[in-house]
């Protein structure tokens, strides 16, 4: 993902300033999402502009400006959100792979202790984005009124696969240090 199409897509539901768009960025989007703030949201709005994919559509007080999603930002934003990513070759960088990739140079006791705050965490994430969804069952997942909620449902998903991985890994931890007599 990247902060263009993020900034893109907020756009094409609602034409906004780099004001509230860096208020998004502090909401369940940031959280979540993608994590972006003033410093470099309002720069990559004037590329946006440069390139005719959003414009200046309002000017306000103390040089506030709103933006539009052009034509041409819309083309972009669905030919990124409709292309493959499995297509490309991207480096990864995902801290939480890694920190699996390495649990193994902990002792068992350690890496149990890692495990379970895993398991902790993502059980109150699964908790909140079941209330979110709750909240907002009365709303259609697509379209303005429902912006986000495919994420969220998505998200839940991704917890609660990540909390059952949690449980199995120090329930295999459990027993492969039991069946080499190490202390737990």
């Amino acid at each position: 993902m990247s902060l263009p199409h993020a900034l893109l897509g907020l756009l094409a539901v609602e034409p906004a300033s780099g004001y509230a768009l860096t208020k998004a960025f502090e909401t369940d989007l940031g959280r979540y999402a993608w994590h972006a703030g003033h410093t470099s949201i309002y720069p990559e709005l004037g590329r946006l502009a440069e390139q005719g994919l959003v414009e200046v559509t309002a000017e306000g007080p103390r040089g506030s400006r709103t933006y539009a999603v052009t034509p041409a930002g819309r083309a972009e934003l669905r030919s990124w959100l409709l292309d493959d990513p499995a297509g490309h070759s991207r480096r990864v960088r995902n801290e939480q792979v890694l920190r699996m990739f390495l649990l193994s140079a902990l002792d068992p006791a350690d890496a149990r202790i890692a495990l379970a705050r895993i398991a902790e965490n993502t059980a109150a994430g699964v908790a909140e984005l079941r209330r979110v969804r709750t909240a907002h069952a009365d709303k259609p997942l697509i379209g303005r009124e429902g912006f986000g909620q495919l994420a969220a449902e998505y998200g839940l998903r991704q917890y609660q696969a990540a909390h059952d991985w949690a449980i199995w890994a120090m329930t295999q931890l459990d027993e492969n240090t039991e069946s080499v007599g190490l202390e737990r």
